[in-house]
């Protein structure tokens, strides 16, 4: 009974090698090596942006990871990538997305806080946490889990799209000496900077990326923030405002990759997987690719160009008016409360540890 027991097992494993070899060689046949779950039913999905069509480092980078995905899934998976105003405006693709118009987007987060004023610090914190700790609060500190959860409420399911790092504070017309000179500027800048340039007499306004030049070059704005060295001196912005102030609203700044809840849900646990690994790759190569643009665009800027800071008491009324913004959006808005002490308590358990660590080196390395 033995040997009987152990020539039929013998002949049921023979049989499934010969099985899984002719179905390896009619895998090497067909050029590829490599089985996939997925091989024979492709999935397309449109994703919508905010920016002009291969736009430098944001909208190239959307583009790579569209191709990432194909790449990783052996074309199973195909991410049709739409500039602005081709399919929806720019400041369109959150609702499109919300209701099935499109099956994604990239885009800015704090773009959406008329949406919910939650939104605005998970695109970033002024003078807050720079980008690879805002990273980390999304993933360590339980960012993530609430994003998901306020988007959910849209039908929305958003990862993390890149990150800028630090940006500089924005281009002006005029010098700023004091806070009397921020008195009724007409400035392009969103999110909470908006919000805390609104309390020192700022007018914020929120444009899309193509109408900011003309915008400010025609005075219909005095000022305007957008990234850094890079990309700002693509939009010309030195032509129509000489002085460039360094940064402080913007150290980490997060753009969003989001899909359409139920699409997201219909997808495949391969194809899941696939997206966030090409998100995560996107991020990490969007941060090395601002850092060293930036690093170079600065040594070319135009001769006119005056690098400033703003003035000493800035500062202490700039971060005056945001803890005055962030009490009043929190006494308005539970969902803007419950983030902020998410924020807060990593921002706590972090600060000790960049302290003696980054900020440490950063001090004393020449």
């Amino acid at each position: 009974m033995k040997r009987r027991d152990f020539l039929t097992t013998t002949a049921i494993g023979a049989t499934t090698l010969a099985m899984t070899g002719c179905h390896r060689a009619e895998e090497s046949e067909s050029g590829s090596d490599t089985v996939h779950i997925n091989k024979g039913k492709k999935v397309t999905l449109k994703l919508a942006t905010s920016w002009p069509a291969h736009f430098p480092i944001m909208g190239t980078g959307v583009d790579r990871f569209a191709k990432r995905c194909s790449e990783l899934s052996s074309g199973t998976l195909e991410i049709k990538v739409f500039a602005k105003n081709i399919l929806v405006p720019a400041m369109q693709v959150f609702d499109a997305c919300s209701a099935s118009q499109i099956d994604a987007f990239h885009s800015g987060v704090y773009y959406w806080k008329g949406k919910n004023p939650a939104f605005s610090i998970f695109g970033g914190m002024p003078l807050g946490l720079l980008s690879d700790e805002m990273i980390t609060w999304f993933k360590f500190g339980g960012g993530y889990a609430l994003w998901r959860e306020l988007y959910a409420k849209y039908n929305l399911y958003p990862l993390i799209g890149g990150t800028t790092g630090p940006q500089m504070g924005g281009w002006f017309k005029k010098e700023i000496k004091s806070l009397d000179d921020l008195k009724g500027l007409k400035m392009r800048i969103p999110g909470l900077g908006g919000e805390v340039m609104k309390k020192l007499g700022v007018n914020p306004v929120l444009l899309p990326a193509g109408e900011i030049y003309t915008a400010l070059e025609r005075g219909t704005i005095d000022a305007t923030e957008w990234v850094g060295p890079a990309l700002d001196s693509m939009m010309g912005f030195a032509k129509a405002a000489p002085y460039y102030y360094t940064g402080w609203h913007e150290p980490g700044s997060i753009l969003e990759l989001t899909f359409n809840k139920a699409r997201w849900e219909k997808l495949s646990a391969e194809h899941r997987a696939i997206i966030t690994a090409a998100s995560e790759e996107m991020t990490s190569t969007m941060l090395q690719e601002f850092r060293y643009k930036n690093a170079k665009a600065l040594q070319q800027l135009p001769k006119q160009v005056q690098i400033k800071d703003f003035p000493p008491e800035f500062f202490p009324a700039a971060k005056k008016a945001l803890a005055e913004v962030l009490a009043e959006q929190s006494a308005r808005s539970p969902d803007f409360k419950r983030v902020l002490e998410s924020y807060q308590a990593f921002y706590a358990l972090n600060k000790p540890w960049s302290d003696i660590s980054t900020k440490h080196l950063l001090n004393i390395r020449e």
